[in-house]
């Protein structure tokens, strides 16, 4: 098997040389060709693809001018030599070892999946993002999801996407373009529902480098949040305990805070969060004997309040639409009563 890999990029410049270097190591047989989809950078991303390109003729430039990364990726795969059977998909922001397709492939092939997840491990270069690493690597940062957490190769469900089938890609119709995040959980749904199977491979390591502000945290959050929420609304997936938890806690806060104002006994709600927090970044400084680990706590709160308020948001227009519709139907039900009531009275 011979992959099309494809990377979607937005400002990577800092990641895109070397990433673009490893891949090209691996033979011609097993990368066919590298798909850019860019988003419109201007940090000197796209002259540094281009300038690989010249050197390297298996790399090309895909424009995104949707600028998200599900539909840069179903662009790429639009452009891409149909004679390779596989799409690999590598994110920018990300380190992969040196033979990180040829093993993807590999699995493809032992496991006999449509698609192969692997496991993601976050590692932080600056302060903050050690903080943040250590809180996206804990359990109680991802809730022990298989693809953070997990230790052994199994059947899942979802997973960090790394390779698919191409013909099954096809048939699912790729990424829906509407989704800003968790497009990935929301394709492996169509993906499950067509009969194919997803394999974690938890042998492939897969290095992520996190926001570096709690600024581009929370919005990173807040997307993943809302995201969740459009795809269990639009596939009718029930929650897991670990998602449900985050909408949770951001409602439970908010109740204390501004319940606590009338009633400041409800103030011990947000407390007792935090010491929570404060007592988990405590044991993550001691275990790495570092004092930076205590930034975790904000890192958490940050993650679990955003992730919350962007699910809330979303289910509240969810239900907002929802009512409206049944507005609608009621109200074209009731039309023709109406004229039909008018008209007798009319006569």
């Amino acid at each position: 098997m011979t992959a099309s890999v494809i990377i979607p990029t937005l400002n990577e410049i800092a990641h895109i040389e070397a990433l673009l270097d490893t891949l090209l190591r691996e033979p011609p047989s097993v990368v066919g060709e590298i798909l850019v989809a860019d988003g419109g950078s201007r940090d000197g991303t796209r002259e540094a693809v281009i300038a690989v390109a010249a050197r390297a003729p298996r790399v090309r430039l895909i424009d995104n001018p949707e600028r998200i990364q599900a539909a840069g990726v179903n662009r790429a795969v639009a452009a891409a030599d149909r004679r390779f059977a596989v799409i690999v998909r590598v994110d920018a922001h990300a380190s992969y070892p040196p033979d990180y397709v040829s093993r993807l492939l590999a699995s493809l092939a032992d496991s006999g999946a449509d698609s192969v997840v692997v496991r993601l491990t976050t590692r932080g270069e600056s302060g903050f993002q050690r903080a943040v690493a250590i809180a996206q690597n804990s359990r109680i940062g991802t809730g022990g999801s298989a693809h953070r957490m997990g230790n052994a190769s199994a059947w899942v469900d979802h997973g960090h996407h790394a390779a698919f089938r191409r013909a099954l890609f096809e048939r699912a119709g790729g990424y829906d373009t509407s989704f800003e995040a968790n497009e990935d959980a929301e394709l492996d749904a169509r993906l499950r529902a067509l009969g194919g199977r997803i394999w974690l491979d938890a042998t492939i390591p897969v290095i992520y480098y996190p926001r570096g502000t709690l600024r581009g945290l929370a919005r990173q959050y807040f997307r993943y949040g809302s995201g969740r929420a459009r795809t269990s609304h639009k596939h009718g997936e029930r929650l897991r305990l670990r998602q449900m938890l985050p909408p949770a806690i951001t409602l439970a806060i908010g109740v204390g805070l501004i319940g606590g104002i009338v009633l400041p006994v409800l103030l011990v709600i947000p407390l007792l969060y935090a010491l929570a927090l404060l007592a988990a970044s405590s044991v993550f400084a001691l275990k790495d004997r570092s004092l930076t680990a205590l930034m975790a706590a904000p890192a958490l709160a940050t993650m679990h309040i955003a992730w919350g308020a962007g699910f809330l948001k979303r289910r509240a227009l969810q239900i907002g639409k929802r009512r409206a519709m049944i507005d609608t139907e009621i109200e074209t039900v009731r039309g023709p009563e109406r004229g039909h009531e008018r008209g007798g009275e009319a006569l």
